[in-house]
């Protein structure tokens, strides 16, 4: 049945005041936009499958919002995943999911965008799509309805969500968008076929339908190769060589998201080359934006949004080539106005504290550092080389400047871990804690998150396995045991949490049926602790015919055929394999801003970089920072990434 916006409108009236947050489902936030339907030919609707508490917070699905409705012939609305509440009531009052701007059903547009940044939302994803009334199915879909394409993170690895989209675009969205959108337009009259065969043509664009996968005897993969003509046999992610002018007409939520501030990322890409990352190997090369148009898109937000927060964002802060006059120009232009401003992800290093005094405001929260392992030996296999004494002097400092919370994340299940790097995250957490006792005494805390490493594709890591369910348990326990007393508090995350990471992220085409059955169980908002049910997700796996332990704690050989590998980050496999075999070796490499390791990023944006003016682009990763000496990169500390 087919339901009109006014439809649609008159049946929340009588259904919203009766669920949490109505707020979530109204739209008509401040800067939101809303076109004449009727004189629009082609819609996209703009979908994050989680709540909107999360989805409003998402830069890159706002980014993508503004782009689109930039064009006179084109109209972008938008639409979150209902929580478990709100969707009762439409599916009892028959509402179909319908977008926030004009309550139009998601059968209306021409094109759903699912912005996929994690795997646990795979599920979410399928209910949405139940929700619109749509197959779940690609293959079920026809013209009848909008085309399906995904985005985001987790599509570096897209098989297991191979079934239900129709197509995803492989890295960076600014410009391919707009190429999926006029490619669609020119071909609405066409056959879904035809429409999909549009889409490949497209770099960076890949369709599932057009590869076929072939299986070894043991279940690991023979090769994954083209079916159709004119598809390329390897999908290189796509670029965009020179950072666009920063998004500022942030809309204004209605509800408190999980980040009540507007971010502007100042820089896209990491050097540092930490082994277990996954979003600093798929996010190369290095760009950066200049400062004065960091101030320009500041100046806009305050101007046209009114949020109180910037998070200047990126992978790593530090290493932003003048961070420091970005500071000081955001302090001598908005300190008397009382914005706040946030610059995560630094350094262990002295100046990521000048940094951090510089911006603050009076209120000193919590300082946060993420060590990542709690050895040497442990650091340099993961190439995070920092010393303990470099943070213990970052922490003494932190302290003395009127800081009483220091923060640590860790992971544990590194490679060739035991439990002796285990004890020393706690050793080291409290020598932390005795520097910050010695200048405030007993009102010093230290908060320790420690999560579980999963080995991600496209990583130097991706060839080992997870570490064992019974591992995890012991080391979770052993950390419990000693940080214990006043001023330690620690965080861990559950173990069947880590294999649903896992072995999605890991998943090759076949996992389409055991996500399918795990949402038939009733999965959804599997990263929501509260709403996991690993239950489902065993019996999901027993109803396939398939076994976690393949997926999640089995070694790769150097020559296994990923589910993934014919999706190019630009990061060549044997670069890969090379540091995973450093790793080995306790080896490590310096960040490669002061010398290139040839992993191929840069071949790839060089032939990019050719399509744009010669004075229009700047590659800091091959251009040492501050005139830094390759002796000066070795000493520097390794930083968090993401």
């Amino acid at each position: 049945m087919h339901h009109t916006p006014e439809q649609i409108k008159q049946a929340l009236d009588r259904v919203l005041l009766t669920v949490e947050k109505p707020g979530r489902y109204i739209g008509g936030e401040f800067n939101s936009i809303v076109k004449d339907w009727d004189h629009i030919p082609f819609r996209v609707l703009m979908a994050f499958p989680d709540l909107y508490d999360l989805g409003m917070s998402n830069l890159g699905m706002m980014i993508l919002y503004g782009i689109i409705n930039e064009q006179p012939d084109m109209l972008a609305e938008r639409v979150f995943s209902p929580w478990t509440d709100m969707e009762a009531a439409m599916r009892r009052a028959g509402i179909p999911l319908y977008s926030l701007e004009t309550k139009h059903a998601v059968r209306d547009f021409d094109l759903l965008g699912l912005s996929l940044p994690y795997e646990q939302l795979y599920t979410n994803v399928l209910n949405l799509l139940d929700l619109a009334g749509l197959p779940l199915r690609s293959a079920e879909r026809d013209t009848s309805c909008p085309l399906v394409i995904a985005g985001g993170h987790a599509c570096y690895n897209p098989e297991p969500m191979a079934d239900f989209i129709d197509a995803f675009v492989i890295g960076e969205g600014e410009d391919v968008i707009l190429e999926v959108c006029r490619a669609l337009m020119a071909a609405r009259e066409c056959s879904r076929d035809d429409q999909l065969h549009a889409l490949a043509s497209i770099p960076g664009v890949y369709v599932p339908r057009f590869y076929d996968v072939a299986y070894n005897a043991d279940g690991t993969i023979s090769d994954v190769t083209p079916n159709t003509p004119n598809v390329p046999e390897t999908v290189l992610k796509r670029i965009v060589p020179v950072m666009p002018k920063a998004f500022t007409r942030f809309l204004v939520p209605h509800v408190d998201t999980v980040h009540n501030r507007a971010p502007i990322e100042i820089m896209r890409g990491c050097t540092r080359g930490c082994r277990f990352c996954h979003a600093g190997m798929v996010t190369r090369p290095v760009r950066e934006r200049s400062v004065e148009d960091v101030i320009a898109a500041a100046e806009a937000i305050v101007q046209q949004t009114g949020f109180e927060e910037l998070g200047l964002l990126s992978l790593s802060s530090s290493d932003y080539t003048h961070v420091q006059t970005l500071v000081e120009r955001i302090e001598e232009r908005f300190a008397r106005q009382g914005l706040s401003v946030s610059l995560p992800s630094l350094r262990i290093e002295s100046v990521s504290v000048d940094l951090m005094d510089a911006l603050a405001d009076g209120r000193r929260g919590g300082f946060t550092f993420a060590p990542e392992a709690a050895t040497e030996h442990m650091r340099d296999i993961i190439n995070k080389s920092v010393t303990d004494e470099q943070l213990l002097t970052v922490a003494r400092e932190a302290y003395a400047r009127g800081w009483r919370t220091i923060k640590l994340y860790f992971m544990i299940g590194h490679p060739s871990e035991t439990l002796d790097d285990v004890q020393a995250i706690a050793d080291l957490a409290k020598a932390v804690l005795a520097e910050g006792r010695r200048v405030h005494g007993n009102k010093a805390n230290v908060n320790v998150g420690v999560s579980t490493f999963v080995p991600k594709p496209h990583t130097p890591f991706q060839w080992v396995p997870l570490d064992g369910l019974d591992q995890i348990r012991a080391k979770q326990r052993l950390l419990q045991d000693r940080l214990r007393g006043r001023g330690l508090k620690l965080r861990w995350n559950r173990p069947d949490e880590t294999m649903l990471e896992a072995f999605l992220s890991r998943g090759d085409r076949r996992l389409g049926a055991v996500i399918q059955r795990a949402w038939e169980l009733g999965t959804r908002f599997d990263a929501w602790q509260e709403h996991h049910d690993h239950a489902a997700w065993q019996q999901a796996f027993v109803d396939a015919g398939l076994e976690i332990g393949f997926y999640t704690h089995r070694p790769r050989a150097l020559d296994e055929v990923f589910p993934w590998d014919h999706i190019s980050v630009a990061v060549k496999k044997s670069f890969l394999i090379e540091d995973y075999q450093m790793s080995l070796r306790g080896e490590t490499r310096d960040d490669c801003r002061s010398q290139c390791y040839a992993c191929g990023i840069l071949p790839t944006f060089t032939d990019m970089r050719k399509q744009i003016p010669a004075d229009a682009w700047k590659c800091p990763q091959v251009v040492p920072r501050h005139v830094r000496g390759k002796k000066q990169a070795a000493e520097a500390p390794v930083t968090s990434a993401q």
